[in-house]
């Protein structure tokens, strides 16, 4: 039996695995995914129960429209090798495709994911169209049906609106980039006040140009406001969502971008119409003022005269409805009056009776019990007082001494 080198039955055993299956398609979820630094992608395909190592070299990974990742299933194209120095077979990838769902619709999805996490889509970043643009932008085919199009609804709703065409490829490999630089170049210009990026409308591979993310940072990075009218009103790009305002279609975009000429000189009409009236209205009312005082000043003597004559009268008036109140305050101080006098002590004392009290002090003695014999007492009179001395109150038939 022949005795075989390691190098001899590795080389045999690549001879029969390339010989016998040739070129192969063959499906699996991606697994221990690692793009190295030469641009070759490095990873295994594996199902169930088994697994088996893949490598794609930069020149055909290159040419992939999404991103590869783990735990993706695709489908792929390619051919099994052995590499001998490590005794291990393997599959090199020419072409792949996602299972399920086609490769530009996981690229498309992909990268709005990425780009909306990052904040490009967001509403606060987007900037509003200018209302009246002194001129336009244009990123678009030069030829076709788009460009006439939108120069013919421009031009009808604002005959000397300014339009700027910077031609661009939208289909192709360097489409995208073509676009990008557009934008950038108009951006460049300070007679620019909105650009418009437009397309009609295609399949996904037909508007890819505007699913490519230098095309969406192009578009982010514009100071100048920019409407996205790609494809027909059901088609949906990266553009649009970038964009600062998106339009179902081209001509719809031209309308968005400029008012109707006729409509804003008849609103103005109505302006001037309805300034004109205000303003005469204001002379009017003026003249009116004016014409009072010209009356006042045209014969001052006799103004004067009215003036003072009416003064005179209202001080008569015055003076009326003074004396009133005055009458009015003297009758109700003579009630007070006579109301204090009927509640007045001299009253009493008026009609002969006295007061009596001790002397030096002030409280009136109501009882004889409260007056001892030989008490010096106070009487006062209605007119004057008097002063006495009581006598024993205790003989009361005998006659006292006052």
């Amino acid at each position: 039996m022949k005795i075989y080198s390691v190098s001899e039955i590795t080389r045999e055993i690549r001879n029969l695995l390339e010989g016998d299956f040739g070129e192969i398609r063959i499906e699996g979820e991606v697994s221990n995914f690692r793009p190295a630094s030469s641009g070759h992608f490095y990873f295994s395909l594996k199902d169930d129960t088994c697994q088996i190592r893949a490598v794609m070299f930069r020149g055909s990974n290159s040419l992939l429209k999404f991103r590869l990742e783990n735990g993706l299933q695709i489908v792929c194209y390619g051919r099994i090798s052995v590499y001998e120095p490590r005794g291990e077979y393997q599959i090199i990838i020419e072409q792949m495709e996602p299972k399920g769902v086609g490769a530009l619709q996981l690229a498309f999805e992909q990268l709005k994911k990425k780009l909306d996490s990052e904040g490009l889509f967001a509403p606060e970043r987007k900037r509003p169209i200018p209302f009246l643009p002194a001129k336009i932008g244009i990123v678009t085919s030069p030829t076709g049906a788009v460009i006439r199009d939108m120069i013919h609804v421009l031009t009808r709703r604002f005959p000397n609106i300014q339009i700027l065409l910077n031609p661009v490829l939208v289909q192709g490999e360097s489409a995208g980039r073509e676009i990008a630089e557009a934008i950038a170049q108009l951006n460049e210009r300070d007679d620019i006040d909105v650009i418009i990026v437009a397309r009609g409308g295609g399949s996904i591979e037909d508007l890819w140009a505007f699913n490519e993310e230098i095309v969406a940072r192009a578009i982010g990075a514009s100071h100048v406001p920019v409407i996205s009218a790609v494809g027909h009103e059901t088609d949906f790009t990266i553009a649009d969502f970038v964009a600062d305002l998106r339009a179902p279609t081209p001509s719809a975009a031209a309308e968005l971008a400029v008012p109707v000429k006729e409509d804003l000189l008849y609103s103005l009409d109505q302006k001037r119409h309805r300034l004109t009236q205000t303003v005469q209205q204001g002379i009017e009312s003026l003249r009116l003022h004016l014409r009072r005082w010209e009356a006042y000043f045209r014969y001052p003597t006799r103004r004067l005269t009215e003036l003072m004559l009416r003064l005179d009268h209202v001080r008569e008036q015055m003076r009326s409805v003074l004396d009133h109140r005055f009458e009015l305050l003297r009758e109700r101080l003579i009630r007070l009056g006579r109301q204090l006098d009927a509640l007045s002590p001299l009253a009493v004392l008026e009609r002969g009776y006295a007061i009596v009290s001790r002397q030096g002090t002030v409280h009136p003695l109501r009882h004889a019990a409260e007056v001892a014999a030989g008490d010096p007492l106070k009487i006062r009179l209605y007119e004057g007082e008097v002063s006495a001395i009581a006598s024993d109150p205790s003989e009361p038939g005998k006659k006292r001494k006052i």
